[in-house]
């Protein structure tokens, strides 16, 4: 093979004694699961906002959004869930671009996988152990979710990996909520494939063991937008769009009819200035039908401390070094106005 191997990186149990989870945080860890879960299930009807940067780059700006989260937690609790978006993996599959933290804990610096494992895992700790809050990341590696498998409240996967088998049945096997994004081609039938495979047992190889699972009943949707063939943004939130999900969904026969509206990526164009009008657009297309206001239980948002992104190296202080994210005071306003609205 035509790969220099440094050092084998088996340090999943060696990670969790060094931050390990306390009694407290396990506590506040199955609240915040049982929590999430009844909104899926439509046993509580208040909606979930998961929201935060692209891509948790740095240590400090991100405890910082977060804390500013907390505090907005408490002003609309009764009407809204908020789950901090702290993603410390971006999937790239050119050579180009920033993998996120675990690749390098230092956006500036060389990558360094073993000092990323422990970085990320320290982020997500002080974000349980400081805040209250338990995150979303994305699962774009498999045999990660592992090393944080203790203190995520929920895992996405994403448009490239969605149809991948690893990822449907290591889904299969998550205690936690698990949304399933559309593929980047927008065929919807692909995601409910992948829906039907994680909501079912399965046996198969993981980390080296035959594992069996159990099935994941809140594995569910999550639109996200598609690009055509030409390579352009076309949306799919709109009120035709829900309908149809919500049609494919009473077909299928899974449990927990659920879809998450990712307000950025191909619905946005990737502009995140986009995202406020495009929820309150569900948000009415919610309130007008009955089975939409069963479908929808929340929305993803791009968000950060500053407006737009910027290159690596630029230096300034909470604003995003991948896609362009909605900055804090506009933030704060638009999840105000979903109270409102809700």
């Amino acid at each position: 093979m035509n790969m220099d191997f440094k050092r084998k990186l088996t340090i999943p149990a060696a990670l969790k004694q060094l931050y390990p989870v306390t009694a407290q945080m396990e506590v506040t860890f199955e609240e915040r699961d049982r929590e999430l879960k009844a909104i899926l299930s439509g046993q509580d009807d208040r909606i979930v906002l998961i929201v935060g940067p692209c891509s948790a780059d740095r240590e400090d700006s991100v405890m910082d959004y977060v804390n500013r989260l907390r505090e907005l937690q408490e002003r609309v609790k009764e009407r809204i869930m908020l789950i901090p978006r702290v993603y410390t993996n971006k999937p790239r599959t050119t050579g180009a671009g920033y993998k996120g933290m675990l690749h390098q804990p230092n956006p500036d610096a060389a990558p360094d996988m073993l000092g990323g494992l422990i970085a990320i895992r320290e982020l997500h700790m002080r974000v349980l152990r400081e805040t209250g809050f338990t995150a979303a990341d994305e699962m774009l590696y498999p045999e990660n979710y592992k090393y944080l498998d203790d203190v995520l409240a929920y895992v996405a996967v994403g448009a490239r990996s969605v149809e991948n088998q690893q990822h449907r049945l290591t889904s299969s096997g998550i205690s936690v909520p698990v949304g399933m994004k559309n593929p980047t081609s927008g065929d919807i039938s692909v995601m409910m494939n992948s829906i039907n495979a994680a909501q079912h047992s399965h046996t198969f190889i993981y980390r080296g063991w035959e594992a069996t699972s159990t099935g994941n009943p809140y594995a569910h949707a999550i639109l996200r937008g598609y690009t055509n063939k030409h390579g352009d943004s076309r949306p799919n939130y709109h009120y035709e769009d829900l309908i149809f999900l919500h049609e494919c969904y009473e077909k299928s026969g899974l449990q927990n009819p659920a879809a998450i509206i990712d307000a950025n990526h191909a619905n946005s164009g990737k502009d995140p200035f986009q995202q406020g009008r495009i929820i309150k657009e569900v948000l009415q297309s919610r309130a007008y039908n009955p089975g939409v206001h069963s479908l929808v239980k929340g929305f993803m948002v791009e968000s950060y401390l500053e407006d737009g992104s910027q290159k690596i190296g630029c230096g300034v202080y909470g604003k995003s070094i991948t896609d362009p994210c909605l900055g804090w005071d506009k933030t704060e306003r638009l999840i105000l106005d979903m109270a409102e609205m809700v």
